[in-house]
């Protein structure tokens, strides 16, 4: 708006004062044609009154007198030529001396034989002035032509270039107070329109698939807007049937996999106790000197296989019973100190800035990812076996958030690995389901905390786990 205004006002001027040239120029123009009519109309009068004979050469003492008076009632100067384009006699006896006015040019002769109105005006500048110059025959009463008329006229446009300036600066006020008009109507507009593309354009930033979206609720917008948010709303509908059918996909695909998962994990110690028993049915011999020894090997390599099938059930049985929803008002200092006693390791220090870190968690849940966490530090250090191994372990607040920090100096976590670190089953160790650490963010998030860390290969690796405080 504000740009065509300006253009608009810039082509007015432009065509204002081109405007105002032409008026000028035709201004200029037919005042000259007038007067040169007065004129010629004064001449014939001299020329009937006059006792000379009508001849070229007697041009000079016919108009002797009057030429004074003519140039004093019209205020034009005049010039008589003979055909041929000299000088015969002038209203300015200076004339007479000047060389450039003792003839007509031969252009101005041609062009003013050639001009069928037998007349030609020329325009010149001089001294800064512009000038208008006519060239015309004088006849006598059988039009029979007797000399040249020039009369040079000055085109004074003072008065049309005052008009000009006074009518461009009424011009330019208007403008200045509509450009001031389009700039506040631009702005409350401008304001009026974006606030609703400014709430459209919140709530598109602030959509994400793993939360519940709130439709957008705008009135009195226009069409346009109207149609944005009744498709964003749609979008939103659709957005929310297709994460639930998602979830529930997933779900059902979490604990198909979780099935597969357990059914071969129970399979690895079925073999071995299956070949056991086959193996002691075959050489079961009660008259054997040995047979308690080898009763109690077949004794023992059941129960460790047993165990394993026990452990292997309460890995799955914790990971499944994750999160546990108890809250409970815990010094968490207390509990991260209780939670390291079960370690025989010297190389695990604690560190705590306050005696007293009140926080509401469930007490197993803060026990269970301390240990897990201290428990990948230790097999982290067992791997790289550095010269001074190292657990720190810290306990700190800052602000309204409750952080326990698991630093080693172990094995580290290599960059392919880094993101895979939280995913279920997933494990660097020979032995384990690689649950722990899934077990862990599991627990964290449900408490709307977060777990996150810092690795370097060969140089350890720092867990950082932050929990809100829930005064």
């Amino acid at each position: 708006m504000i740009l065509l205004i300006i253009i608009a006002s810039v082509l007015i001027a432009v065509v204002t004062i081109f405007q105002y040239r032409e008026e000028a120029q035709d201004y200029h123009r037919e005042r000259l044609e007038r007067k040169e009519a007065n004129i010629k109309k004064h001449i014939n009068y001299v020329l009937e009154e006059t006792t000379f004979p009508l001849e070229t050469e007697k041009i000079p003492l016919i108009f002797k007198e009057d030429i004074f008076k003519m140039k004093k009632i019209h205020n034009l100067d005049l010039f008589f030529y003979d055909l041929e384009g000299n000088l015969l006699v002038s209203s300015q006896a200076r004339i007479v001396k000047d060389p450039r006015y003792q003839f007509i040019s031969d252009t101005i002769m041609e062009n003013l034989l050639l001009s069928p109105e037998r007349q030609y005006v020329v325009q010149f500048e001089e001294e800064g002035q512009e000038y208008q110059s006519s060239y015309t025959y004088i006849t006598d009463i059988s039009f029979k032509p007797l000399a040249i008329l020039n009369l040079t006229y000055i085109e004074d446009d003072d008065f049309i270039n005052k008009e000009l300036k006074e009518n461009l600066s009424r011009l330019g006020l208007a403008y200045i107070l509509m450009l001031l008009i389009a700039i506040a109507l631009a702005y409350f507009l401008s304001k009026y329109i974006t606030r609703s593309l400014n709430t459209v354009s919140q709530k598109i930033t602030e959509t994400r698939l793993n939360k519940r979206n709130k439709r957008i609720e705008i009135e009195g917008s226009t069409e346009e807007i109207s149609n944005l948010v009744n498709a964003y709303n749609s979008m939103i509908d659709e957005l929310e049937s297709s994460a639930a059918q998602l979830a529930a996909s997933e779900r059902e695909a979490a604990w198909r996999e979780m099935a597969k998962q357990v059914a071969h994990e129970i399979k690895n110690p079925l073999t071995p106790m299956r070949l056991t028993v086959q193996s002691f049915q075959r050489k079961f011999d009660k008259e054997d000197p040995n047979i308690h020894q080898k009763i109690e090997e077949y004794s023992n390599t059941l129960i460790q296989q047993i165990d394993t099938m026990s452990s292997i059930a309460s890995a799955f049985s914790s990971y499944a019973d994750m999160p546990a929803q108890k809250n409970e008002t815990l010094n968490v200092v207390k509990i991260t100190k209780l939670a390291l006693e079960i370690f025989n390791e010297g190389h695990i220090y604690f560190f705590a800035k306050e005696k007293e870190i009140i926080a509401k968690l469930d007490r197993a849940q803060l026990i269970r990812v301390i240990t897990n966490l201290v428990k990948n530090s230790l097999h982290a250090i067992k791997q790289r076996q550095p010269e001074t191994p190292l657990v720190e372990v810290n306990v700190f607040t800052k602000g309204d958030s409750v952080y326990i920090t698991v630093s080693d100096n172990g094995v580290g976590i290599s960059e392919e690995n880094k993101s895979k670190v939280f995913e279920p089953k997933f494990t660097t160790k020979s032995s384990g389901m690689g649950l722990g650490l899934a077990m862990v963010k599991n627990i964290v998030e449900t408490y709307k905390g977060e777990i996150s860390f810092t690795s370097e290969e060969n140089l350890g690796t720092t867990f950082t786990v932050c929990f809100p405080k829930q005064d």
